[in-house]
């Protein structure tokens, strides 16, 4: 049944918090914190023990202190049911196990700790140990085989007293020269003491090799954001001395590396160039070598992460919605693809002796453990049974033919039940980057509507136009020097081929997404603004000429997007592929909401579309800001807020009777009778 109300109704609904509710059946924005999502997944040396986290959002409707996802650890242990081994608030990332898998090491900051420290417990139960803290919060990490040596990443303590608190607090932008650097420790002493073994640039990650003589470092010029994306190599070290045995120049932008089980070779995926939008490609050199060979750079393909397996390669591979574990030798033979249901998307693999397990989600639940041996999947964890009683949406891939032939595939959740007359109103999702792609996994968060946008009776449609990865480098360099040209072409034939299908309808079309897909919401609430009836804009890029002045990633802008400073003949083009340029057109009714920390686009962004629209146009616009956050919200209370904002302003633009001019929802949701109730509930 068609559930999206009249305006009426629906403006009284929300006014309302006494008629807020839960559909016992289908999945709905109070179902959002229930969700739990496995990642940082280790296998022990011997195969036999798993050693994983979920991240466990905060319910703040049922009484969590807002804040961030709590991240807890969980064990299994001989494919038995998983055990929890650490909960409670905070976050417990970086696992690893010790050479005899007695122990798993883990970064986390405790009460009494001044910063994220290394600590340590049995498998065979007991409390948690601190290892190590150092004087700054410390980033990757690796323990030597016999326990005593421990090699990390960190920053040195600023020397330079603190005087805030005396109200001086004016600092240089982009002038704090502290590097990461490579520290090691002797914890046989009484008292360990860590010393500098690597300052030669800013260290990002390592890797210690198996016999524990040489450490690869992924090394960059700066602790600048644009250096760590496009300037970052690979130094090769001795694991004593820190001394520099070889640097491997990296072409464009570097993703994970590991040593081979001879540490003869190391695996990694990374950028074909320097114009190369991401680190897709599956590459191998040898160690203490100063080459490398690419091994799949003309793969229609997305390698997201890497391991060995019985002296091969196994790259967890994205072709188009889908993923695969391919198996490859170090010539980049395609040796064979390791079975894994068609219902699930893989996401990150280790792998233990002949054991391996993996990080995998599917339409049906978010991520969760799982194990592949001989051609044979198990599901190994299930943080979402709960999800078994509920009633999902169907999600499906459709896939059109943009208007110059070109075959693009999306992913599209529709309602239970036939479409009305005419059609499902539609939510757009345009995904980030734009090198990004969707899978056919779960898709449901905060900023993407997914299975409560069905359950309220909109079509969500999720479309990788090019520019997306996942399918090979030349398909996501195609948006380069054309912003907003083909890529968005392709978004408005998706619709078109949406509505000929039957499946959604024209007049009732809204567009959302974050980032890159938030500049696609404003320039679709403007430049295309008769195909859309209402726009969410996330941290969007409305000025591309002040974008490039204010964004942390300059020389990324320009490398693979632009291809061209602004100042290379290119001012204007840049300003008519800005959403400011067009905002005087706009009819469509826009909601823009961005954190007020965001650094890599700036909230003067949402800023500029608002002040055109309200100065411009008689169009309904408000802009919505959120504290203390930044790319994307990360507390519980702001993802709350974000999605109820969101799902409201297309209820008022997309129900049935409305009209672009209608008067905006109220700004108050409501929110301390909604929390009252709750209360009330208990």
């Amino acid at each position: 049944m068609f559930k999206i109300p009249f305006k009426q109704s629906l403006l009284a609904g929300f006014l309302a918090s006494s008629a807020i509710s839960v559909n016992a059946n289908t999945f709905e924005i109070e179902h959002l914190p229930k969700m739990q999502s496995a990642g940082n997944i280790t296998v022990s040396p011997n195969g036999k023990v798993s050693a994983y986290t979920v991240s466990t959002p905060r319910d703040i409707m049922a009484g969590d202190k807002d804040g961030r996802a709590d991240s807890h650890l969980y064990m299994i242990i001989d494919d038995a049911d998983p055990i929890k081994f650490i909960g409670g608030h905070g976050s417990v990332s970086a696992l690893q196990f010790s050479n005899d898998g007695k122990t798993l090491y883990f970064k986390t900051k405790r009460d009494d700790d001044k910063n994220t420290a290394l600590y340590s417990i049995s498998l065979s139960g007991g409390e948690a140990s601190k290892v190590f803290e150092f004087e700054t919060a410390m980033g990757d990490y690796a323990m030597s085989a016999d326990g005593q040596s421990l090699y990390f990443v960190a920053k040195e303590k600023d020397k330079a007293e603190d005087l805030s608190k005396k109200g001086f607090k004016a600092y240089a932008f982009e002038e704090d020269y502290r590097l990461a650097s490579l520290w090691m420790v002797d914890l046989a002493g009484t008292d360990p003491e860590a010393k500098k073994l690597y300052d030669q640039g800013h260290v990002s990650s390592f890797e210690l090799s198996n016999d524990g003589k040489t450490l690869v470092t992924a090394v960059a010029p700066t602790n600048l954001v644009d250096d760590s994306l496009m300037q970052r190599d690979l130094v090769f070290l001795n694991a004593d001395s820190g001394e520099e045995n070889s640097r491997v120049d990296i072409p464009g932008k570097l993703g994970g590396f590991v040593f081979s089980e001879n540490d003869k070779h190391i695996a990694f995926n990374a950028g074909t160039d320097i114009h190369d939008t991401s680190d897709g490609v599956l590459m191998v050199a040898k160690t203490n070598g100063d080459s490398f060979t690419q091994l799949t750079p003309d793969a229609l393909q997305h390698v997201v992460d890497v391991d060995w397996y019985k002296g091969d390669i196994l790259a967890t591979v994205h072709r188009g919605v889908e993923s695969m574990l391919v198996v490859y030798d170090t010539n980049g033979e395609e040796k064979r693809t390791l079975k894994t249901p068609d219902d699930i998307v893989v996401r990150s693999v280790d792998v233990g002796d002949d054991e391996i397990r993996f990080i995998a989600d599917s339409p049906m639940h978010p991520r969760e453990v799982f194990k592949q041996r001989r051609n044979k999947t198990e599901k190994l964890s299930d943080h979402n049974a709960w999800l078994d009683d509920l009633d999902l949406a169907e999600q499906t891939t459709f896939s059109f033919e943009a208007r110059d032939g070109r075959n693009i595939e999306g992913l599209l959740i529709s309602p239970k039940g036939d479409a009305p007359a005419g059609g499902w109103p539609l939510i757009l999702t345009v995904h980030g980057g734009p090198e990004a792609h969707y899978s056919d996994g779960w898709l449901t968060r905060y900023s993407n509507a997914g299975q409560f946008g069905a359950a309220d009776g909109y079509a969500v449609y999720y479309p990788n136009y090019r520019g997306s990865t996942g399918r090979g480098v030349a398909f996501a360099k195609e948006h380069q020097n054309d912003y907003a040209g083909a890529e968005f072409n392709d978004l408005v034939d998706g619709v078109d081929a949406l509505v000929e299908a039957g499946i959604v309808n024209k007049d009732r079309v809204g567009i959302t997404g974050g980032s890159y897909g938030g500049y696609a919401s404003m320039w679709g609430a403007t430049a295309q603004s008769e195909y859309f009836a209402a726009s969410v804009a996330f941290v969007g890029i409305s000025n591309q000429v002040s974008k490039f002045g204010t964004s942390d990633i300059p020389n990324e802008m320009h490398l693979v997007h632009s291809l061209k400073w602004p100042w290379e003949d290119n001012w204007m083009n840049l300003l008519e592929r800005s959403p400011i340029f067009h905002a005087g057109k706009s009819t469509t009714p826009t909601l823009i909401m961005h954190g007020e920390e965001d650094t890599r686009v700036h909230p003067g962004q949402s800023m500029e579309l608002f002040r055109s629209m309200k100065v411009r146009t008689d169009t309904p616009v408000r802009l919505v800001f959120y504290p203390d956050e930044g790319h994307g919200n990360r507390n519980a209370a702001a993802q709350y807020d974000y999605a109820l904002r969101f799902m409201r302003w297309m209820d008022t633009y997309l129900a049935a009777d409305a009209k672009r001019d209608d008067p905006m929802p109220e700004f108050d949701l409501g929110m301390a009778e909604r929390l009252k109730k709750d209360e009330d509930d208990k």
